[in-house]
């Protein structure tokens, strides 16, 4: 007895737990204990943590071993039990059959890879409903500028086209000057011939 005790308290320390983890506790009746909140819980309220997103660990209360996942599992088969609309049968199939380690380690990649191209999918989408939703405010905002004139344009913009423009006037009035004496010297010795 004492050497299971050993056993457990070694297992326990084994899995790090944050002070947020919320600590459940299965016993051998199948009932579940949340030592944080000091009641007992059943799966439909770990589902509820989980979706709250509080990280939750279950443990064998006499033994200390981890039961999480296979927890977790069983929420997900209990839900599943609920709707018609699980996971293919073909797939869950496929999950029996991939009884070794490489199988299930690939089948375990290929469902996270495709819930992460689900997030993306998603991601796209709801960023797409936000271009639609610029894109339908865009007339309005064409229109009020229809009505109310052109946007004034920035100032920097005004600034170095006045820059040019006075540039262009000092040259005119320089190649003026430069033009203006010679025909004035010209109409004097015109005119005292």
């Amino acid at each position: 007895m004492e050497n299971e005790d050993c056993c457990a308290a070694t297992r326990r320390a084994s899995f790090p737990m944050e002070s947020a983890t919320v600590v459940i506790k299965k016993y051998g009746n199948r009932r579940l204990y949340d030592t944080s909140g000091s009641r007992y819980v059943n799966l439909d309220e770990i589902a509820a943590l989980i979706r709250k997103g509080k990280p939750v660990q279950v443990v064998d209360a006499s033994t200390g071993e981890d039961l999480t996942r296979v927890t977790l599992t069983q929420i997900i088969t209990e839900d599943a039990k609920d709707k018609p609309t699980g996971l293919p049968l073909e797939l869950l199939r496929q999950l029996i059959v991939a009884s070794d380690q490489t199988r299930q380690e690939f089948v375990m990649w290929y469902l996270k890879s495709a819930f992460d191209a689900y997030q993306t999918v998603q991601d796209t989408v709801q960023n797409r409903l936000g271009e639609m939703q610029s894109a339908i405010l865009s007339p309005v905002e064409s229109m009020k500028r229809l009505l109310t004139g052109p946007a004034p344009s920035p100032p920097h913009e005004d600034q170095s086209e006045l820059k040019a423009l006075r540039k262009r006037v000092a040259e005119l009035e320089s190649g003026s000057k430069k033009v203006s004496p010679r025909k004035r010297s010209s109409r004097r010795k015109v005119g005292r011939a």
